[in-house]
């Protein structure tokens, strides 16, 4: 599995939109990057200046929203993540 460094999460994508809501098919290229997902792992957590670990507000299992060009996109086993900072996340949902 990977295990995120630091203030970085692991988040799974939610699925994108296939059709809009009358019912046309959108091909890959119109649809819009997804800006919600599900954190799957969490670092540690940032150092301060003074060596301490600060802890992360988020944790696996938490479904999150962020910044539409956050992180950077990766496929490990066939699946696609999203690596990021915990700054890149806006807020956890529900």
């Amino acid at each position: 599995m990977i295990k995120p460094l630091g203030d970085r999460v692991l988040v799974e994508a939610s699925a994108k939109e296939e059709k809009t809501a009358s019912g046309i098919v959108l091909p890959d290229t119109a649809k819009e990057k997804p800006q919600e997902g599900t954190i799957i792992a969490v670092g540690a957590g940032a150092l301060n200046k003074d060596g301490e670990r600060i802890a992360l507000e988020v944790k696996e299992g938490d479904r999150v929203l962020f910044s539409k060009y956050a992180g950077t996109e990766i496929k490990y086993e066939g699946k696609e993540y999203l690596i990021m900072k915990e700054s890149d996340i806006h807020a956890i949902v529900g």
